[in-house]
């Protein structure tokens, strides 16, 4: 899989990294980093004084607004900047005003929380990460720098120093890079109830047709149960009655072996068929029996171990067993895996699970693996994954689901 952010190209074989675009995307990440918090103090501190001074005469509450405001513009820019170094990027949270003109859009803007976010996310980088960016750029490169011009036979010591910081410096940049880039996340990232009109009804549309899915997929086996396999037994008897009228040794004797035979096969592989789409073992005992049921018929040896304090509402329940299913199943097609592994527990109110293979790694979504259905499940149920899969393998497939017990 190609890595997505930063610290996921760290993750890789050591050549395959340092050939890569990360860490010269990491380096200009940190670089405009330099420059957008020099400008984030400077409109700072012009903002403050100017503020003060003109709160004297009680018009200093403008300049105040517009430093509010300016951390705006700094958060944009940053968002922006966050795609050199996480290519799935961040969406706006901001909403839009309900009337126009600029005062609606003013009160709008100073009542959001995301507006304070951003403001307190502006200080902490004119305060603190911008000079951080500087100080890392600084050892990565200025030191070693500093090193070499001063080499002599008494110094040659740190002149060695010099080339090892040198040498280690696009993971000293990516590394802090990928830091960097995750708190940006935290205080910019849109929270609940910060998503646009449009994609919350995105959102509500996934999870219609996942439940129309899941209730398609009931109706089918219904009908299978009801419909295909009753005729199926009511095939056998009449072969069977058919075996009755037919003397020992005759030559449809052997066809009508041939044909049992067959009919057996068939009437298995549809009772496989109809408990994969709805296993009685998920209803009656939970989702741990249920897993483990389908470990132990799976062909390659999987190693369950889900521990949970109680049991799951029955439509997330459902969800998580078929997610995990669909997991399985990627393992089987695409990975030619020897073993696997699933882990789950349940933390403070979210449900986190680890599907592991030995394979030969290179899962990607873009080339259809089956990740992308997993993505699009996880979305609908407000969970969240992460996939390591480099090339060699092995691949670890890391599942975060919010849910409460009952």
């Amino acid at each position: 899989m190609r890595p997505r952010t930063a610290w996921q190209a760290m993750t890789q074989r050591p050549l395959s990294f340092l050939t890569s675009t990360w860490p010269w995307r990491s380096l200009a990440y940190l670089a405009t980093g330099v420059v957008v918090g020099a400008a984030a103090v400077a409109v700072f501190v012009t903002g403050l004084v100017a503020g003060l001074i003109l709160l004297v005469v009680l018009v200093g509450v403008a300049p105040l607004v517009g430093v509010v405001l300016s951390s705006i513009t700094v958060a944009t820019v940053e968002r922006f900047r966050l795609r050199l170094v996480d290519l799935d990027g961040m969406s706006d949270p901001h909403r839009r005003p309900e009337e126009p003109g600029f005062r609606a859009w003013l009160s709008t803007r100073l009542t959001e929380q995301v507006t304070w976010r951003e403001l307190l996310f502006t200080l902490i980088s004119a305060a603190a990460l911008w000079w951080l960016d500087l100080l890392v750029l600084a050892f990565s490169f200025g030191l070693p720098a500093l090193t070499f011009q001063a080499v002599d036979s008494a110094t040659w010591p740190w002149a060695v120093f010099g080339a090892i910081v040198l040498l280690a410096s696009p993971y000293t940049v990516t590394s802090w890079a990928g830091a960097r880039a995750a708190l940006a996340r935290t205080f910019l990232a849109p929270r609940d109830g910060e998503l646009g009109e449009s994609l919350k009804e995105v959102h509500a549309s996934r999870v219609r047709l996942i439940d129309s899915f899941d209730a398609e997929r009931v109706r089918i086996e219904r009908d299978l149960h009801d419909g295909a396999q009753q005729r199926l037994v009511s095939l056998g008897m009449t072969l069977g009655l058919m075996r009755l009228d037919i003397p020992e040794g005759a030559p449809l004797a052997a066809q009508l072996t041939e044909a049992e035979s067959q009919l057996s096969a068939i009437h298995q592989e549809l009772r496989s068929l109809i408990r994969g789409l709805n296993p009685p073992v998920l209803a009656d005992h939970g989702l741990v029996a249920a897993v483990e049921d389908h470990a132990s018929r799976f062909p390659v040896p999987v190693t369950v171990d889900l521990r949970l304090p109680g049991r799951l509402p029955r439509q997330l329940e459902t969800n998580v067993y078929y997610l995990i299913n669909e997991a399985m199943t990627n393992i089987a097609r695409h990975s030619g895996a020897r073993s696997a592994k699933v882990h789950g527990r349940y933390h403070s109110d979210m449900l986190v699970l680890e599907i592991a293979d030995d394979g030969h790694g290179g899962a990607d979504p873009a080339a259809g693996t089956g990740l992308t259905g997993l993505a699009d499940r996880l979305i609908a149920l407000d969970g969240r994954m992460r996939v390591s899969s480099p090339t060699g393998g092995p691949t670890l497939l890391h599942v975060e689901i919010p849910c409460h017990f009952a």
